[in-house]
């Protein structure tokens, strides 16, 4: 798993000097959408997100989840448009920084530059983890994985690592770990049976760290 994450609130803190106020995003709705054109950053305020993308045929890949501390619109920095969307899991917040100031503004400071390149790295670790899930592992394993690192994060954050409440559906997890819904569904159940996790819907516990990384 990737440990990109002990210090990913510091370094949005990096942008705080250039937000540009804040902006509430409901439940379903999107901050940003494919092909829009590139002005802002938006660092994770409150809430949690998923980028989406959809491809030619209309099917839509989630691509990747974000909570507090997170930096979304990276997507757009080479070509100027976002290649996914950005949709709110729960009602959310997020701080708007202008990419034309943070590019523009001559006191720019080197901290801020590295944060940035931080969060870009962030971001090709977590692309490449997804890569590692899709082609390699099992389904067991996979689900597995993706709990621990969400996990990780959550703990990075302040949160507790072993009970928390995931914000995404089945959908969502399944679209991101390359799985059906009812493969999802069957594997967590599976996981509860071996007594690795204990499943209420949403709600998590992981009741056997050990056993969860062994998978």
């Amino acid at each position: 798993m990737p440990r990109a994450e002990e210090n990913c609130a510091v370094d949005a803190a990096q942008f705080t000097s250039h937000m540009e106020g804040r902006r509430r995003i409901r439940q379903g709705e999107s901050v940003y959408q494919q092909n829009d054109g590139f002005k802002f950053l938006y660092v994770v305020h409150s809430g949690s997100f998923k980028s989406v993308l959809t491809l030619t045929d209309g099917y839509e890949q989630v691509s990747n989840f974000h909570m507090r501390g997170d930096l979304l619109g990276l997507d757009a920095v080479a070509d100027g448009r976002h290649a996914s969307s950005a949709v709110a899991l729960e009602d959310s917040e997020v701080s708007m920084v202008p990419y034309h100031q943070l590019i523009e503004t001559p006191e720019i400071t080197s901290n801020l530059q590295l944060a940035m390149v931080r969060l870009i790295s962030r971001e090709l670790v977590h692309g490449r983890f997804q890569l590692f899930l899709l082609g390699s592992l099992t389904a067991n394993q996979r689900l597995a994985s993706f709990l621990l690192n969400y996990s990780e994060r959550l703990s990075a954050r302040g949160y507790s690592p072993v009970e928390f409440h995931l914000k995404m559906t089945r959908g969502d997890i399944g679209s991101f770990l390359g799985m059906t819904l009812e493969t999802v569904s069957r594997t967590f159940a599976e996981l509860h049976q071996l007594h690795l996790l204990v499943v209420k819907r949403r709600h998590i516990r992981i009741a056997d760290f050990a056993g969860l990384a062994r998978l």
